[in-house]
């Protein structure tokens, strides 16, 4: 990959980048952007066999390693410790740090100790444009690992997250409410 330094100056690095095998969104040899750019990459359950599968002599020649979806990768931490401290690569991390309920989702934030600099992002509130900082689920869905996009989640702002969790709850309560009274009448 090239990439033009401030000085114009072409500096060429070997990157390789690793995604969850979980997210089979739009097939498993590329991470796609919600705007459609493509990069392939190494679709993995676990981050342990990147290096045995990538091969090491090739795994040597990496500068950088990026990882794409961590929070679904239990060996993160392991991982990012022993590819930065001991093999001296650049790892650059994305992954959501907490979940639709605004727990802690999955090691992203175990490495924070390790990082040498974190960038939070944040997208824009889809009610009324302002950061957002929390993702709102909008199916009735409870499992935590429920992978999805524009179909499923909403990003949105303090106000909205919790205005739409009440809105979400009563929902759910609504909906509960009339199956126990259909359940009753047949």
């Amino acid at each position: 990959m090239a990439i033009p330094s401030s000085l114009g100056i072409v500096i060429r690095l070997n990157v390789a980048i690793i995604k969850s095998s979980k997210d089979t969104r739009y097939g498993l040899d590329s991470i796609v952007t919600h705007d459609g750019a493509k990069l392939p990459c190494w679709a993995l359950s676990d981050l342990s066999s990147f290096k045995q599968k990538f091969g090491v002599d090739a795994y040597e020649q990496l500068d950088v390693i990026g990882i794409d979806e961590a929070q679904f990768f239990d060996d993160l931490y392991d991982f990012c410790r022993e590819a930065a401290d001991h093999d001296g690569k650049t790892v650059i991390v994305a992954g959501l740090d907490g979940n639709y309920l605004r727990k802690r989702f999955g090691s992203v934030l175990d490495i924070i100790p390790l990082a040498d600099s974190i960038t939070k992002l944040t997208a824009r509130c889809e009610i009324c444009g302002k950061n957002a900082l929390f993702t709102l689920r909008k199916t009735q869905d409870t499992q935590v690992e429920l992978i999805g996009g524009v179909d499923v989640y909403m990003p949105v702002c303090r106000q909205h997250y919790v205005n739409g969790q009440v809105a979400v709850e009563t929902a759910r309560h609504v909906v509960e409410s009339n199956k126990v009274e259909c359940g009753s009448h047949t």
